[in-house]
C-alpha cells in the first residue's frame, strides 16, 4: 500500500466498519482495524495522530484521530483524507464557535449548560460545561489532550466568556483508558484571580459548584429540562432515588409536601443539603438518606411505605455491552419496587443514562416491571437529554439518556 506515503499515516478497516462509516457512523473500533500504515519513514503511528481511514481496497473514507490505547481506535473528524494538523485546528476553532452559537439558540434559561458535546458538535474527545462563571474543559483522547488543541479551544471560549475562569478537569477513568497523564493543576484561563467555586441556576433553582470536587464535571446538566418536567407532575410525598446533589429532589420540593433524597454518597448528600440551603422557601419538608438504593427500596417495599412521586435516576448500570444483561435486571427490579410503592395515580420518573441500553430496550424493561407489578402505567412524556447535548442521528451512542414520566394506576 502507498497510501501512507501519499496521505500520511493511515488505518485500513474491515468491510463492515467501512459500511458503518459510509452510513454516517463516526467510530472505528479496534476489532475492525485490519492494518496500520505509518507515514513514510516511521515505524508506527503516533498516539493521537491524525490518520486517513481507508477501506480494504485502499479507498479513503476520511480522516480521524487515532488512539493507540482505546477500544475506539479512530474517531472521525472529517470526510477529507489526509487532513493536516493545521487545517484540523482551523476547523476545530470553527466548530467550537458553532457549538457556542447553538447554545445561544437553545438555552433559554439559567447560566449553566453543556457548551461542547464531543461528537454531538463534531468535536470528538472534547467536552466543555458552563457553571455560571466557571468553564470546565475535558480533553478525553490522545489526539485532543494536546497543547495545540487546548489553546485553540480556550481561545474561542474565553473570547465568548471573558470574565470566566477555565479549568481542565479530566475524567480519571477515561484518561486511564487513553493512557494520558494528569492535566495541569492551574487554571487554563482567568482574568484576575482564578475562581474555583460558584453558584449557578437551573430552572430558577440555585446550586453550588466546586471545580475541585464531584464526579464528571459536576451537576448533571443533561437532565436540566427533565428536572422541570418532573416537577410539573410531582405531588404529595416524593422519593428521589440516586439524588446525587439533589437535582430532582430540589425541583420536586417546589411542588411536593415532603421529599426524601437517597444516595449512597455522603459527600454528594452534603452538597445536596448545601444546595437546599441556597433555596429557602420551598414548600416541602426535605430530608436526605445515605443508603444503597436497592437495599432501601426493598426495605420500603417490605414495610409498606407509599409515595405519590418517585424518581429513579441511577448511574449507568451498563458501562459495557457485557454488562447489559445485569443492568436490565437492575432496572427492572428498581422500577418494579417503585411501582409497587406508588399510590394510585402516582408519578414515576424513571431514567437510564446507559448508552448500551437502547431507548426501546429500556422502555421494554419498564413495561415488564409494570406487568409484574400488576399496575397500569401510562407514559405521559418520553424524554431525553436537553438540547445542549445534541445527539447525532447516525451515531446512536450519543442518544444515551432516557427519561420516562409515567402515571401509575
Amino acid at each position: 500500500m502507498t497510501l501512507g506515503a501519499e496521505h500520511g499515516p493511515a488505518v485500513a478497516i474491515a468491510r463492515r466498519a467501512a459500511e458503518r462509516l459510509r452510513a454516517g457512523h463516526l467510530w472505528v473500533y479496534r476489532s475492525d482495524v485490519e492494518s496500520l500504515v505509518p507515514e513514510l519513514g516511521a515505524a508506527e503511528i503516533a498516539a493521537g495522530a491524525l490518520v486517513t481511514v481507508m477501506d480494504g481496497r485502499g479507498i479513503p473514507l476520511g480522516s480521524g484521530i487515532y488512539s493507540s490505547a482505546s477500544q475506539i481506535a479512530v474517531r472521525m473528524v472529517s470526510r477529507e483524507a489526509g487532513l493536516s494538523r493545521e487545517k484540523y485546528l482551523v476547523e476545530l476553532r470553527e466548530r467550537v464557535s458553532g457549538a457556542l452559537r447553538l447554545r445561544d439558540e437553545v438555552v433559554e434559561e439559567g447560566d449553566a449548560c453543556r457548551l461542547i458535546f464531543s461528537e454531538g458538535d463534531g468535536l470528538p474527545g472534547i467536552v466543555a460545561d458552563r457553571y455560571n462563571d466557571l468553564l470546565i474543559l475535558q480533553l478525553l483522547t490522545q489526539g485532543t489532550a494536546q497543547d495545540d488543541v487546548r489553546r485553540a479551544v480556550v481561545e474561542v471560549v474565553a473570547r465568548r466568556f471573558p470574565e470566566a475562569t477555565v479549568w481542565e478537569r479530566p475524567d480519571p477513568r477515561i484518561r486511564e483508558l487513553e493512557e494520558l497523564g494528569p492535566a495541569a493543576e492551574e487554571a487554563l484561563y482567568s482574568r484576575g484571580a482564578a475562581k474555583t467555586a460558584t453558584v449557578f441556576r437551573i430552572n430558577g433553582v440555585r446550586f453550588h459548584y466546586d471545580a475541585g470536587a464531584g464526579q464528571k464535571t459536576g451537576a448533571f446538566l443533561d437532565q436540566r429540562l427533565n428536572y422541570a418536567a418532573a416537577a410539573r407532575y410531582a405531588k404529595g410525598a416524593a422519593l428521589d432515588v440516586c439524588t446525587y446533589q439533589g437535582g430532582f429532589a430540589l425541583h420536586l420540593a417546589q411542588k411536593c409536601e415532603r421529599v426524601t433524597g437517597v444516595d449512597v454518597s455522603r459527600a454528594a448528600l452534603e452538597v445536596a443539603d448545601s444546595n437546599l440551603e441556597l433555596n429557602p422557601g420551598f414548600a416541602a419538608e426535605v430530608d436526605w438518606i445515605e443508603a444503597d438504593a436497592f437495599e432501601l427500596l426493598r426495605e420500603y417495599d417490605a414495610t409498606g411505605q407509599r409515595f405519590d412521586t418517585i424518581v429513579l435516576d441511577p448511574p449507568a448500570f451498563a458501562k459495557s455491552k457485557r454488562a447489559v444483561e445485569g443492568a436490565l435486571r437492575g432496572y427492572k427490579e428498581m422500577n418494579l419496587r417503585a411501582m409497587k410503592m406508588l399510590r394510585d395515580g402516582g408519578t414515576l420518573v424513571t431514567c437510564s443514562c446507559s448508552h448500551h441500553v437502547a431507548p426501546e430496550v429500556f422502555r421494554g424493561v419498564v413495561a415488564a416491571a409494570a406487568a409484574d407489578a400488576g399496575r397500569r402505567v401510562q407514559v405521559m412524556e418520553s424524554r431525553g437529554a436537553a438540547p445542549d447535548h445534541p445527539d447525532v442521528l447516525t451515531l446512536p451512542e450519543t442518544n444515551y439518556l432516557k427519561c420516562l414520566i409515567c402515571r401509575v394506576g
